[in-house]
């Protein structure tokens, strides 16, 4: 496993966001209100951007600027959220490792598998930790859900039915594969959880309702082939008017002795009784249970969820479906992990990640060892 800096100082985290939008908001109320964390700079390309959202807030004091890890270097931060949008976090997210600071980034860990793989390779090569915000991992009933799973034997089949109806405006409806790139990766890295298996192949076909006010494909059928030979289906659209499920879609998990069911928003139901053992419970909701595992990880050195090894398979399943659609065949994903190394060592800058990057043989092998582990600094 790949050793990361842990911190060693008692006082609260201090961490700088970067990026001031609505999420950025959101994480800043997030980091104001964990007692762990003091939130003590804000950068955005508009420095009066960062100033009116921390107003918003209702946030004073803290620091503003327009280079995030420049700001939280001159103000001796221990670490940077990354809340930018995805076409950035590559380069934030370097910058920000090869300059000795932990990242706490938002989903995706960068904008294609190769990137992401340059990211996995830049932690390992500067020992810094670097997480992806996974947020729905953090959701009490999938945990439920997970702990029951574990009652009903050998799983053959996790089946996600998911149908929203919402009205974004704006890019969401100009995308290509608007439901895949901007969604699905939830469920995706949801299943990976919940069967503690990767990924093989997929098929995938996408369609648009002719109703549908998205340009792109906004419903997809998608069937995985998992490595223990179970199989993960989701069924979605984007252009479901009436009778929505929730926002985490509808969980159906078959095994050998049973079934457990989950609606997306309450506690979920087994036909196996599981026992007296309560389930595990997330140290916080959403984004607030990723902070909460950021800090606990840099503090003990316990391997997060959403550490980038663990996370980039959730983003080679969105970009494989995403080619299974476009080919209207079945895609290996080791075909797609194989390309992303060769693009990522040829685009990559940075003599550190290159070599990590030339020193894996495999790349499901790499990400599977790659982990953290802590490395306690001085």
């Amino acid at each position: 496993m790949t050793a990361f800096r842990t911190v060693s100082h008692h006082g609260s985290l201090t961490v700088v966001i970067v990026g001031a939008g609505a999420m950025g908001r959101e994480w800043m109320r997030t980091a104001h209100e964990n007692p762990d964390v003091e939130l003590v700079g804000v950068a955005d390309l508009s420095e009066d951007a960062a100033r009116s959202s921390l107003a918003e807030v209702g946030l004073a004091g803290v620091a503003t600027g327009t280079d995030g890890v420049d700001l939280a270097l001159a103000l001796g931060a221990d670490a940077l959220i990354d809340v930018t949008i995805p076409a950035a976090h590559h380069a934030v997210t370097m910058k920000a490792l090869n300059a000795g600071l932990p990242v706490l980034g938002e989903k995706p860990a960068a904008a294609t598998v190769a990137e992401a793989l340059s990211l996995a390779a830049a932690a390992e090569a500067t020992g810094e930790l670097f997480v992806v915000s996974q947020s729905r991992r953090y959701n009490a009933g999938l945990f439920s859900l997970r702990h029951l799973v574990g009652s009903i034997g050998r799983v053959g089949l996790v089946d996600v039915g998911f149908y929203r109806d919402p009205r974004f405006g704006g890019f969401r409806e100009e995308m290509a594969h608007p439901l895949l790139l901007d969604m699905a990766i939830h469920p995706f890295d949801g299943a990976r959880f919940l069967l503690g298996v990767e990924p093989v192949s997929v098929t995938c076909d996408e369609f648009n309702p002719v109703w549908s006010p998205f340009a792109g494909d906004a419903a997809a059928a998608v069937d995985f082939r998992m490595s223990d030979g179970s199989r993960f289906l989701y069924n979605a659209s984007w252009a479901s008017p009436g009778l929505q499920t929730s926002w985490n879609g509808e969980w159906r998990v078959s095994g050998e002795a049973g079934t457990v069911l989950w609606n997306g928003d309450d506690e979920p139901v087994s036909s196996v009784t599981s026992g007296s053992s309560v389930a595990p419970v997330p140290p916080g909701d959403s984004i607030a249970g990723s902070l909460a595992d950021f800090v606990l990880a840099l503090r003990t050195g316990t391997a997060p969820f959403g550490e980038v090894h663990e996370n980039i398979m959730s983003l080679v399943m969105v970009e494989a479906a995403v080619i299974a659609s476009e080919r209207g065949a079945q895609v290996e994903i080791d075909e797609i992990l194989t390309a992303a190394h060769r693009e990522a060592i040829a685009a990559e800058k940075d003599a550190g990640a290159a070599a990590v990057l030339r020193s894996w043989t495999s790349v499901r092998d790499a990400l599977s060892a790659g982990g953290p582990a802590p490395l306690t600094s001085t």
